[in-house]
């Protein structure tokens, strides 16, 4: 790095759940660090992900999306999203392109504007709609918020990612920065290997069952060959789900670690030796307890 003064900050990305907050960030970062799923809340957990550009440093914050919490873990959840706009030097709120503003955007919009934090309105899935019912979309947010400034993207494409790193440059301020260099996100091995089996849990089952899932990893070890042995442990909350989860003659779980041990095996450029288990905790994102063990904590 030159002897140019360098820059850092942090940036929140908030919207409602499925907006594609998460397939933003892996755009940003150029990798995969958060996981995607097409359906909603996804992301439990605020996740730093790290993109360095000259002498800028931006920290993206991608947070859970704002719903209204049934459980312990949806409190939890919620409060995740609140927490990270509590100090950081710019937001971006991710809307699809819809000429109507939710209830969700405008509790967000309200928040930031009472904490003075400069915001940028980032429209996503333009990829999906005419580019002339954009301007009904950009209508509909400034008549109920003022953001500093609009920009129309496709986080799955790529469109538009460039000038959104161009455009927040203007709110970081001078100071060293936060995380080393090539750090590219602040979750450990471990816990991003957790979300990913998660994720593709998510990508797998249908209704309910995937959104009453957790991921433990019981063991994890780095041989002397390089090969890193991963147990995890599935929960779910019903013993009708566990038979869904492993499915005929434990196809569905063979399938379910298979893809997973091959984006693990991607993401810690080494060979994954992966063993997993299903065991029933009914109603697990009710237990305070509970979820506090599986890392989801205010702490």
């Amino acid at each position: 790095m030159s002897t140019q003064k360098t820059r850092a900050g942090m940036i929140a990305i908030v919207g409602r759940p499925n907006v594609g907050k998460s397939t933003l960030t892996n755009a940003l970062v150029g990798e995969k660090i958060a996981i995607v799923s097409n359906k909603p809340q996804t992301t439990r957990n605020r996740i730093a992900a790290v993109v360095c550009r000259g002498s800028d440093q931006f920290v993206f914050l991608d947070t859970p999306g704002l719903h209204t919490a049934r459980t312990r873990l949806g409190d939890y959840m919620v409060g995740v999203v609140h927490q990270s706009v509590s100090d950081v030097d710019a937001a971006l709120l991710l809307v699809e392109p819809i000429a109507n503003v939710g209830g969700p955007e405008a509790e967000l919009i309200e928040e930031l504007k009472k904490r003075h934090i400069p915001t940028i309105l980032g429209i996503n899935k333009i990829d999906t709609v005419e580019k002339e019912k954009l301007l009904a979309v950009i209508a509909a947010y400034a008549s109920v918020g003022e953001f500093a400034a609009v920009l129309p993207i496709s986080a799955k494409e790529g469109d538009g990612v460039s000038e959104l790193l161009g455009l927040l440059e203007g709110y970081l301020p001078e100071g060293p920065w936060l995380f080393p260099e090539g750090m590219v996100t602040d979750q450990p091995e471990r816990q991003v290997c957790g979300e990913i089996i998660r994720e593709k849990l998510l990508l797998c089952l249908d209704k309910e069952v995937p959104h009453g899932t957790a991921v433990e990893l019981t063991r994890f070890i780095e041989r002397d060959d390089e090969v890193v042995e991963c147990d995890a442990t599935i929960y779910c909350e019903k013993e009708s789900h566990k038979g869904i989860i492993i499915g005929k003659k434990g196809a569905m779980l063979k399938k379910i670690s298979t893809l997973a041990r091959e984006d693990m095996e991607r993401f810690m450029g080494t060979k994954i030796f992966l063993q997993t288990w299903v065991k029933v905790k009914e109603n697990w994102r009710d237990n305070l307890n509970f979820v506090h063990t599986m890392g989801y904590r205010d702490d």
